[in-house]
């Protein structure tokens, strides 16, 4: 009995005041601190904004490119005029530079594309693409040797276009032509590859 009154003695007795907080003797001079979490939530919203914007930026060519199978592939050539049969002599071959019709206006000399035109007889001729078929540099003409030579790594090719020797796979490009009004017209447009020849 005397332990529950104890008990109840001990429960109503009030819990001893707890000692006054320091105070800071410098409260007065400084300015409270802006709340961080409204700052970073801030930074945080304008960092998504940002990434955002470049993936936008960078995903558009990106989509653009992945999708652009989906609509048939981009027309690269046409009939071009290299000028009149006359302006190439029977049993010679000459350099002809045609403008690709598919060029930017900022495009410049870069447009104008040059071919060798062989005139064989009449109304035979062979229009070869300029470009080795090794890596593609510019082949020259020899008319004492009557051979296209690649000055780049040595490919030879005789006057038909076919491989004489060296490093190339395969002949010159060829590109189709024909013969309208007294003009001669080739088919072309596009750097001729193993995979897209002329």
């Amino acid at each position: 009995m005397e332990e529950l009154k104890r008990v109840e003695e001990l429960k109503t007795i009030s819990p001893a005041p707890a000692a006054p907080a320091a105070q800071d003797p410098c409260a007065e001079h400084h300015r409270p601190a802006p709340p961080l979490d409204s700052r970073r939530a801030w930074m945080f919203k304008l960092g998504i904004a940002f990434n955002a914007l470049a993936g936008l930026l960078i995903g558009i060519p990106i989509l653009g490119y992945v999708l652009s199978g989906l609509f048939g592939r981009k027309v690269d050539s046409a009939w071009i005029n290299l000028g009149p049969v006359t302006g190439f002599p029977e049993d010679n071959t000459r350099l002809a530079t045609y403008k690709n019709p598919f060029t930017q206006p900022w495009d410049g000399q870069t447009g104008d594309i040059p071919c060798w035109v062989r005139h064989i007889a009449g109304d035979n001729f062979q229009v070869f693409a300029i470009n080795c078929t090794h890596l593609g540099c510019p082949i020259r003409w020899f008319q004492e040797s009557r051979l296209f030579m690649c000055p780049c790594h040595g490919g030879v090719f005789y006057e038909d276009g076919q491989r004489a020797s060296g490093p190339p796979p395969r002949g010159l490009y060829v590109y189709q032509h024909k013969i309208e009004d007294g003009q001669l017209m080739i088919y072309g447009g596009h750097l001729p590859t193993l995979s897209h020849p002329a």
